[in-house]
């Protein structure tokens, strides 16, 4: 080989080996995210407030589901889970991990930019290391239960220091009575095994990853509840916020009128009059305890309402 030809081969190589990323850069999470133009998280995520956050846990996941659709977003739920605490709704903003079948010519140069990045641990514990509060560890395991257990207890421990949330694997993990001790901890998983994980490799973190029929991006918004999970893109997040919101309010104020027979089911169901409007508006100034969003928002958004 000429000397010209293995310089190149070298170069090459270099570039390669230095371009290879575990983790997604920020400028590639920029680029996934582009229409996200509020604050960002220091790894590129998008950050979605805490109170809004806090106000989605109210939310219905059908009427979420239903405005994502509107905008053209159709892959955004999954269920049939296995969750660890159903009564106890989940949000946070995702962290992704992507995980493969183990091969050892990848799972060699994995391991060891790991360590030159200086990652410690196996793989699966890579992504814990980054949560931030308020994360939720969003994992593709394959579906992988048996010899795909993500975490046990102890890792169940450290994502819960840190995210104060909990994980969400299409695939599996182990020590369910251990994982139940955790005080707030939660969980949506394809199922519960005593193995340890084995002939898997984490392959990419906070990369978009497909749950299911789902597709999840960093820095989504989840809502995790009994019936499945729904991945909001974290610039719909204030729009399905508001709108559900509103809907709820709609809902409470229909059923009090059905109930007191004010009006009928027909009247409710379709279009409002400008009778039941007026009626709306009063019963909102008379239960501003029914009304979970600031007024200022609320008069806004009546603006752009053809109701």
């Amino acid at each position: 080989m000429k000397k010209s030809t293995l310089l190149v081969s070298l170069l090459t190589l270099l570039t390669i080996t230095a371009r290879a990323q575990i983790q997604m850069t920020k400028e590639q999470i920029l680029f996934y995210t582009a229409e996200w133009k509020g604050e960002r998280m220091a790894d590129g995520r998008p950050k979605v407030s805490d109170n809004l956050l806090k106000r989605l846990k109210n939310i219905s996941l059908e009427e979420a589901w239903g405005i994502m659709r509107k905008d053209g977003y159709n892959n955004q739920f999954e269920g049939n889970w296995q969750i660890i605490r159903p009564e106890k709704p989940m949000v946070g903003r995702v962290l992704t991990a992507q995980y493969m079948p183990g091969r050892p010519d990848m799972d060699k140069p994995i391991k060891e930019k790991g360590k030159a990045e200086g990652r410690k641990g196996n793989t699966n514990s890579w992504p814990i290391d980054l949560l931030q509060e308020n994360d939720v560890y969003v994992a593709d395991g394959m579906g992988k239960i048996v010899w795909g257990t993500l975490i046990g207890d102890n890792l169940g421990n450290s994502i819960y220091a840190k995210s104060k949330t909990g994980v969400i694997f299409d695939g599996s993990v182990r020590d369910l009575e251990g994982l139940e001790e955790i005080e707030g901890f939660n969980g949506w998983v394809r199922g519960f095994d005593p193995s340890y994980i084995q002939d898997m490799t984490m392959t990419c973190i906070n990369c978009p990853i497909r749950i299911g029929r789902a597709i999840a991006m960093p820095g989504d918004v989840v809502l995790a509840k009994k019936e499945g999970i729904i991945f909001i893109p974290a610039h719909l997040a204030e729009k399905v916020i508001l709108e559900s919101e509103f809907v709820s309010i709609q809902d409470a104020f229909g059923h009090q009128m059905l109930r007191e027979g004010k009006y009928t089911p027909g009247q409710i169901d379709q279009q409002w009059t400008a009778e039941i409007k007026q009626d709306f508006m009063k019963w909102i100034d008379q239960n501003p305890a029914r009304v979970p969003m600031p007024r200022a928002d609320l008069d806004k958004l009546l603006k752009s309402k053809n109701w």
